[in-house]
């Protein structure tokens, strides 16, 4: 076996090591009475975001968001949830529509998405969703080891085909032409890549269309980001008073 600098190479998942000891004390049933038929025992779920009490929680496996959230001490005063990563931002993002999806294996591929690291990212309605998949997607630009092409070239067009659409420079039948782009873009780099860090960037853009279209489109009516992070508000009609 060769792993790092051509040597054997032991790699622990530390999740898996903290639930060694539990395990051992209490027996295996008792593991496995808790989660859910296939996704059966406990793991640590990572909220960050929007929620007065960040942090990790160790929980059963088919908890949903609702719960976790109110653990957390609910979404901020006066706002609600917008938007959310089950996985981190390499997972499809799912919406206040899924509040209730079990968050195990299944219950969360159900829905379109993949329960990944457990890294939810929570962002109320302040949140300009196309600002927050660009920020995402420069990062996996700037992450891509450049080895293939798909990732290294496919990455960098996603980024400026979005920063085109942030920037609302163009028409909404532009932007609508540049959401074609973009979902093209994706389809040519998933699956493409030698690792999955091409497929991680597809995700968020792809599902962020499925779901907030109009706001893309909202960026070329109101000539940039079209709503009014102090009010609240995702984006007011055209033309409307701040």
């Amino acid at each position: 076996m060769a792993g790092l600098y051509a040597s054997p190479t032991v790699v622990n998942n530390v999740e898996s090591i903290a639930s060694v000891p539990s395990i051992l004390a209490h027996g295996a049933s008792w593991f496995s009475s808790m989660g859910t038929e296939r996704s059966k025992g406990y793991g640590i779920f990572s909220l960050s975001g929007h929620v007065p009490r960040p942090g990790q929680y160790e929980a059963p496996l088919g908890i949903t968001l609702r719960t976790l959230i109110d653990l957390a001490g609910g979404m901020r005063e006066g706002h609600e949830l917008k938007f959310w990563t089950p996985g981190g931002s390499s997972t499809p993002l799912l919406t206040a529509e899924h509040l209730d999806v079990p968050l195990d294996f299944e219950g969360v591929g159900a829905a379109g998405s993949m329960l990944g690291t457990r890294a939810l990212q929570l962002f109320d309605e302040t949140t300009c969703v196309v600002r927050a998949v660009l920020r995402w997607t420069e990062f996996y630009k700037h992450e891509s080891c450049g080895k293939c092409t798909p990732c290294r070239e496919g990455t960098w067009w996603l980024v400026q085909t979005l920063t085109r659409i942030e920037k609302g420079t163009g028409t909404p039948d532009e932007v609508a032409a540049d959401l074609d782009l973009l979902l093209d873009q994706c389809d040519n780099i998933l699956g493409r890549a030698f690792c999955a860090l091409g497929d991680g960037a597809t995700s968020p853009i792809t599902s962020s269309i499925e779901y907030f279209r109009d706001e893309f489109i909202a960026h070329a009516q109101h000539g940039g980001c079209p709503f009014d992070p102090a009010a609240a508000t995702i984006f007011a009609p055209v033309g409307a008073a701040p």
